[in-house]
């Protein structure tokens, strides 16, 4: 059926159909000021990039709903055109809490939609997130503990603690914590260790001695220490005295143990677990106040998302991430949640956009660490750049490149750091399989059988499963008999360990 014809009540033109007002886009700004109209707001997709915390494609998509130029939207928010423009090609992004909040005021964002960012969407047909989770409650330090508490095995106050967070409700809380206020963290119990600098070191250095006993030798041993080593730290925050300042640094090295506790967990092959320990370190980073540990939780929690979650989820919590330590001097940084959010596009086969976030990590990485860039974050190199645009490559079907990268990556990756070299050897092997690259496939395999002596890691021999998958696809070829039998027997002996 014809659609009748519509005009313009003051020009005469016609008008689209996809326009609803009685006035054309040009007639409808003439002699008033520049606005977004609520229908604009109202659409399915802007309101899916605004709990996503996308305002490139924001923006993008409010400008083509409402007839408005790029000029206009400059004069609603003082954005110059050429960053108007670089926002929306992804180019650029939003730095910090004050400018997001200063663009939506400019663009009116009507007060219904603030929800979108700061609380989970109501969902009729999910169990209730408990209080210790939901991101609507304060981001109190009572609350971290608590959440940190029952991630480690404290008591549980109520059923619904066990609940694992997805969808709305995790993006949500990822959103959250870059935006909620921190408290007061001073404290002063009357009975309570007092908290020193010396204490605090000592604190660190064994955190950061377990974080190097996992990338050679794998997580089995550690999950078990580090959650006593966090009991201790959550147990200071509880009944310890210190001061403003070593509040906050106590806080920080609560984050960084809860994210390597959460680490060894997910790698361990305990994902729910492990979610919640990231999630009590996201609070916990928020309450140190320092961006760049609450970026760190955010990368993990990415990790989970394109691992055995949503990638989507991957995409927004290392987009949210980059967003809250734009102002820090950090390329090593920025390059790590890069090679995240690439995971997720690649995952989510997002060619174009795993290619670009790959692309600028690989430039980032060049330039070498930055003033700000954390100590923990040691092992961003270049071979690791290259493992992880191996493993997009992987993702989005193209074995042959993924093959090339890995064999860069093999000359680059720390020899020191075996787990983490025998993961990325291991989907290098899968890649020339698939490939049909059998022979370079199973010689590579073998390398990898014998480098995983000594190694506990879940997560390494779910690799080594896939690494097997794709050598039966060659059972007439010489080599693989012998991979395979050595394989299987291998997994049979770390499955009984």
């Amino acid at each position: 059926m014809k659609m009748p014809i519509r005009v313009c009540g003051k020009c005469g033109n016609t008008l689209s159909q996809y326009n609803p007002d009685p006035m054309c886009a040009p007639c409808s700004r003439t002699g008033t000021a520049p606005s977004v109209p609520d229908r604009a707001w109202r659409d399915e997709q802007v309101q899916r990039a605004l709990a996503g915390w996308d305002f490139g494609e924001l923006l993008r998509l409010l400008r083509r709903r409402s007839g408005l130029s790029q000029m206009d939207v400059r004069a609603l928010t003082g954005l110059t055109q050429s960053y108007i423009s670089d926002l929306e090609n992804g180019r650029k992004q939003l730095g910090g809490r004050d400018s997001i909040i200063d663009l939506l005021n400019g663009l009116g964002l009507p007060s219904d939609l603030r929800p979108l960012l700061l609380t989970p969407f109501a969902d009729r047909h999910q169990t209730a997130v408990s209080d210790t989770l939901d991101p609507a409650m304060p981001w109190t330090a009572d609350r971290m503990v608590t959440s940190l508490e029952v991630a480690v095995g404290g008591p549980m106050k109520r059923r619904s603690v066990l609940t694992a967070l997805s969808g709305a409700g995790l993006t949500q809380y990822v959103l959250q914590s870059a935006i909620a206020p921190t408290e007061a963290l001073a404290a002063d119990t009357r009975d309570g260790t007092r908290v020193t600098k010396p204490l605090l070191t000592s604190l660190q250095t064994t955190t950061d001695e377990l974080r190097q006993l996992d990338a050679s030798s794998g997580s089995g041993t550690l999950a078990s220490t580090a959650k006593q080593h966090l009991k201790v730290l959550l147990g200071l925050m509880k009944t310890g005295t210190y001061d403003e300042r070593t509040g906050r640094q106590l806080a920080a090295v609560t984050a960084d143990t809860a994210i390597q506790t959460g680490w060894y967990t997910f790698d361990g092959g305990k994902h729910e677990e492990a979610q919640r320990l990231f999630l009590g370190a996201l609070r916990a980073a928020h309450a140190s106040a320092d961006s760049r540990l609450r970026a760190g939780a955010l990368s993990f929690l990415a990790i989970h998302g394109y691992s055995v979650g949503d990638p989507r989820e991957a995409v927004t919590a290392a987009r949210t991430a980059r967003q809250g330590i734009s102002d820090q001097d950090a390329p090593a940084l920025r390059a790590m949640l890069l090679t995240r959010q690439a995971r997720g596009h690649a995952r989510l086969r997002e060619e174009r956009h795993a290619l670009a976030a790959l692309e600028e990590a690989e430039a980032l990485c060049a330039n070498g660490p930055g003033e700000d860039d954390p100590h923990w974050l040691y092992w961003i190199n270049p071979g690791e750049i290259l493992g992880q645009r191996g493993s997009c490559f992987l993702e989005l079907g193209r074995p042959t490149e993924a093959a090339t990268a890995f064999a860069t990556a093999r000359g680059v990756l720390s020899r020191e750091e075996t787990r983490t070299r025998a993961q990325f050897l291991s989907r290098a092997a899968t890649a020339q399989m698939r490939a049909g690259d059998a022979d370079a496939g199973c010689a590579t395999g073998q390398e990898v059988l014998t480098m995983v002596d000594g190694i506990q890691s879940a997560r390494l021999d779910e690799h080594l499963r896939s690494m097997l998958r794709e050598a039966r696809q060659f059972k007439n070829a010489a080599p693989v008999r012998p991979l395979l039998d050595r394989g299987e027997a291998l997994l049979k002996e770390r499955a009984l360990a």
